[in-house]
């Protein structure tokens, strides 16, 4: 009899063990192809994504060697193109074109694409320099409360171009008649310890000037202001190392404001 039951426990385990081998066999599977499906996706989306940023930084490249050629118009229109397939490169190329705006003497267009540069970018290091440059760009038609408005918040700790932004705010206050004002922001420049040397001088020298009450001075240095670059980006080669540097053409931060 117990020989009976023990043949009859194994049947029900060899049954139990069946059923779930046809369970488990065909959602392993299922897992394993599932695994290789997005294995294969991932790396199709990350060599697309690194396919588009090559073509882009050879078109970026491309429109600054126009532009450096002289061929203003050609090189607008390879910016705009480049700015219309968004990605890294856009806010880029819609400050490209809008120096080249700057250059023509139109800055009203220039501000209009500084400003949807700054806005197409989430990165503070390229869209407080573009607002930089909004600013400079509408410092002659735009209220003061509007430049304000648009400089006050990159003036914060921890902006990458704060110093740069209280400079601009200052330009934009003596561009505005408000001498005084402005010679307090500029004094407040010369006393900040993290101020580079250049923007402590160029401070001293717009204060001596303010008070000097030279008239010509001061609506020479409020006509510099506006078509001053505050930032510059140059492209420079990345350097050759592992995958994750940055690409040909890559834009390089300088945070010095130009004389």
């Amino acid at each position: 009899m117990a020989d009976v039951f023990n043949e009859v426990d194994e049947q029900l385990r060899a049954e139990r063990l069946n059923s779930f081998m046809r369970r488990a066999v065909p959602a392993f599977i299922g897992t394993a192809i599932l695994t290789i499906v997005v294995v294969i996706v991932v790396w199709g989306v990350q060599a697309w994504q690194s396919s588009q940023s090559a073509k882009a930084s050879q078109a970026y490249a491309a429109a600054l060697d126009t532009e450096g050629k002289g061929d203003d118009a050609k090189a607008f229109t390879q910016f705009e193109e480049l700015a219309k397939s968004g990605g890294a490169y856009q806010p880029l190329a819609l400050m490209q074109q809008g120096g080249i705006r700057m250059d023509q003497n139109k800055p009203a267009e220039a501000a209009a694409l500084f400003e949807k540069a700054a806005a197409a970018s989430k990165s503070p290091m390229v869209s407080d320099v573009a607002t930089l440059k909004w600013a400079y760009a509408m410092l002659d038609t735009a209220t003061l409360d509007q430049i304000s408005a648009k400089l006050t918040p990159l003036t914060d700790i921890g902006r990458p171009y704060a110093i740069q932004a209280r400079e601009a705010l200052a330009m934009a206050k003596l561009a505005a008649g408000k001498g005084p004002a402005a010679k307090a922001d500029l004094q407040a420049i010369t006393l900040l310890q993290d101020a580079p040397d250049s923007a402590r001088e160029r401070a001293r020298a717009i204060v001596a000037l303010i008070d000097s009450g030279t008239g010509v001075g001061l609506k020479a240095l409020s006509e510099a202001a506006k078509t001053a670059a505050p930032i510059q980006l140059t492209p420079v080669a990345p350097p050759q190392g592992p995958a994750g540097a940055p690409p040909q053409g890559a834009p390089q931060v300088q945070p010095e404001a130009a004389q």
